[in-house]
C-alpha cells in the first residue's frame, strides 16, 4: 500500500515537472516569469505539495530559481552559464551521435522520418511555438535513438536550459536551428558515417551559439532625478 502511494506521488510530481519543462522549452514561460503555486495547482489540477516538490526539483536542475520572499521564478541564465551549457551540449551530443549505429537508425526509421516531416512542416509555417518544439525535439529524439538513458536524461535538462538561453540572448526572432542541418546529420548516421555526423553536429552547435549575443548586459546608468521627476 505504502509503495503504491509513493509511486503515485512520484508519477504526479514528474507530470508537473514535465509540463512546466515543456512550457519553458516552448517559450510559453519566459525567463523571469513568476511561478505562482496557486495558479499551477489550478491549471494542472494538482496537489499543492506536489507542485512544491516539482518546483524544488526544477530548482535543483537550474531551470527554476527559488528566491526568499519572491518564491519561484523561471531561471534567467547568465552569459557565462549560457556558454557552459553549450560546452556541455557539445560533450553530451557528441557522445550521443557517436553511440548511434546504422542498426539503431534502421530500428527507428519510421519515427525519424515522421519527425523530419513534422519539422519541415513547422519550419515552413509561421507558428513559432511549433517551430521551436520540433527543432528542439530533433536533439531529444537523437538522445532516445542512442538508447542511452543517462545521456538522454542529461540532454533533456540541457535542452530546457538552452531554451531559456535562446529566449534571453538570441540576436533575432528567427529560430536558431535549421532543418536542413538536421537532415544532413540524419543522412550521415544512416550511412554509418559517425565521424561526419559528429562534425556536422558540432558545427551545428557552434552555429547555434554564434547566433547568441553572449555579452554580459551592464546595467545602464540612469539619472534618478529625471527618472523620478514625474512620479
Amino acid at each position: 500500500m505504502g509503495s503504491k502511494t509513493i509511486t503515485a506521488k512520484q508519477l504526479e510530481v514528474q507530470r508537473i515537472v514535465d509540463t512546466l519543462s515543456r512550457a519553458i522549452a516552448q517559450h510559453r514561460l519566459r525567463p523571469g516569469t513568476r511561478l505562482i503555486e496557486a495558479q499551477i495547482v489550478e491549471a494542472l489540477q494538482a496537489n499543492r505539495n506536489h507542485v512544491q516538490v516539482a518546483l524544488q526539483r526544477l530548482a535543483l536542475q537550474r531551470i527554476v530559481t527559488i528566491e526568499p520572499n519572491r518564491g519561484a521564478l523561471v531561471s534567467q541564465p547568465t552569459a557565462k552559464e549560457a556558454r557552459e551549457v553549450f560546452t556541455a551540449r557539445r560533450a553530451i551530443e557528441r557522445a550521443i551521435v557517436e553511440s548511434i549505429t546504422p542498426e539503431l537508425m534502421r530500428r527507428n526509421r519510421q519515427r525519424i522520418a515522421t519527425h523530419m516531416s513534422n519539422e519541415r512542416k513547422a519550419t515552413s509555417s509561421t507558428d513559432r511555438r511549433a517551430i521551436v518544439r520540433e527543432l528542439s525535439d530533433f536533439h531529444l529524439l537523437l538522445g532516445e535513438v542512442s538508447d542511452n538513458e543517462v545521456l538522454s536524461e542529461m540532454l533533456r535538462n540541457l535542452m530546457v536550459r538552452s531554451s531559456l538561453i535562446v529566449a534571453l540572448y538570441q540576436r533575432n526572432d528567427v529560430p536558431s536551428c535549421a532543418s536542413d542541418e538536421h537532415q544532413q546529420i540524419v543522412t550521415a548516421l544512416e550511412q554509418g558515417d559517425r565521424v561526419q555526423a559528429v562534425t556536422l553536429m558540432l558545427e551545428h552547435l557552434d552555429e547555434l551559439e554564434a547566433q547568441l549575443a553572449l555579452e554580459e548586459q551592464a546595467a545602464p546608468e540612469v539619472d534618478l532625478r529625471q527618472a523620478l521627476a514625474d512620479l
